[in-house]
């Protein structure tokens, strides 16, 4: 036996143990987490452990002025899958830099040992790690040096999920009134597009949602009912891959595509150097080249999956920010597709305007254009 690693985790329980007694502004109590579990935490926290990075894009919206006070740990995500937003956080937060790194739990390379030494008071974990998690015992582990683990969800089932997890993170984050804020005004900027769709019954196109186009050879990854197949659905298109992939997430292969002969293409993209060096996938982000991002747009178009189909021919192929797809902020995604899905029924809404809003008004950086573009623009 380790006595070192026994005694890192005695310390740990210690510690959380003592740091309740003597903050009189702590308060014990059992939140519900996504999956339904019932976990104990003190709260309001003051040392949390993220794991996934991008849960910046809510803990930013909550702890607006320094949202990263509470981290003491992440995953190492952030970097890599948004390097855009990456650099515009670290440019006014120099200390996020310092902040200890994690691999993740689905591909078991999360280290708990250096999560015990870190002393957190939760884990904020996302649900698609919970079988990866409940096989290497990692609840366990935690909790035996008292350290609770709490999932949350913005990607598997975010229409679900999303509120209850922001609702989770602002108990958590003794920010429920903010939390509300948010959910409050989300609900609203969905309902812009949603309750046109509902009143004008308009007649839906046929599109293709593509996941992270270019991003491998193989073609082509898509959404089934939800994510952005739901999106779709919301902004008043007909996802063709809902009745094809039997989950959130899967594959059409190129012959389905040319037999449903899509109305609109839209391919999600992202700033995926990291990964994928060179790749053909669609640089869109803040601040992104849109001369640049229009021309590998136009390459996804040249593959043999969209020979002669109607979306190509008629200049209706969009790409959108990838992140999306896994943050509260879903619903200025689905402001821009309605509007390329019903640019009549839309010409007023201005997605532009509301993703800016949103960071005026919640994010604690400045906003920058450059999370979409669309082939149809240079007509």
């Amino acid at each position: 036996m380790d006595f070192r690693k026994v005694a890192a985790g005695t310390a740990a329980a210690v510690f959380v143990v003592l740091s309740t007694m003597f903050d009189a502004s702590a308060e014990t109590v059992t939140v519900t987490d996504v999956t339904g579990r019932e976990v104990e935490v003190n709260v309001p926290v003051e040392r949390v452990i993220l794991g996934e990075g991008r849960q910046i894009y809510l803990v930013a919206a909550l702890d607006t002025e320094e949202p990263f006070k509470r981290i003491v740990g992440w995953r190492d995500d952030f970097k890599s899958a948004d390097p855009d937003n990456y650099a515009l956080y670290l440019e006014k937060f120099l200390e996020m830099a310092k902040l200890p790194t994690f691999g993740g739990f689905k591909d078991g390379t999360f280290d708990v040992e250096q999560a015990v030494s870190l002393n957190p008071d939760v884990i904020l974990m996302n649900i698609e790690s919970k079988q990866a998690t409940e096989d290497a015992k990692y609840i366990e582990k935690l909790a035996a040096a008292g350290i609770p683990l709490v999932y949350v969800d913005f990607r598997e089932h975010p229409f679900i999920n999303t509120e209850p997890s922001m609702r989770l993170f602002g108990k958590l984050f003794g920010k429920e009134e903010r939390a509300e804020e948010f959910i409050a005004w989300r609900h609203a900027e969905i309902e812009r597009v949603t309750d046109v769709i509902e009143r004008e019954n308009p007649e839906r196109p046929k599109v293709f949602i593509e996941r992270a186009g270019g991003y491998s050879e193989d073609c082509c990854m898509s959404f089934g009912k939800d994510n952005f197949g739901k999106y779709v659905e919301l902004a008043g298109g007909e996802n063709i891959a809902k009745d094809i992939i039997p989950g959130t997430f899967g594959t059409v292969n190129p012959e389905q595509i040319i037999a449903s002969d899509p109305d609109q293409f839209i391919t999600t993209g992202g700033w995926w150097e990291a990964y994928v060096p060179g790749g053909a996938w669609v640089g869109v982000g803040p601040g992104r080249d849109e001369a640049e991002a229009l021309r590998k747009l136009k390459g996804l178009t040249e593959r043999p999956a969209f020979t002669g189909v109607k979306a190509v021919e008629n200049g209706q192929v969009h790409a959108i920010w990838h992140q999306f797809y896994n943050s509260p902020y879903q619903f200025v995604a689905i402001q821009q597709m309605a509007k390329w899905l019903h640019p009549e029924l839309f010409a007023d809404l201005d997605p532009e305007a509301t993703f800016k809003e949103l960071h005026v008004r919640f994010l604690p950086v400045a906003y920058e254009p450059g999370h979409w573009v669309s082939l149809s623009d240079g007509e």
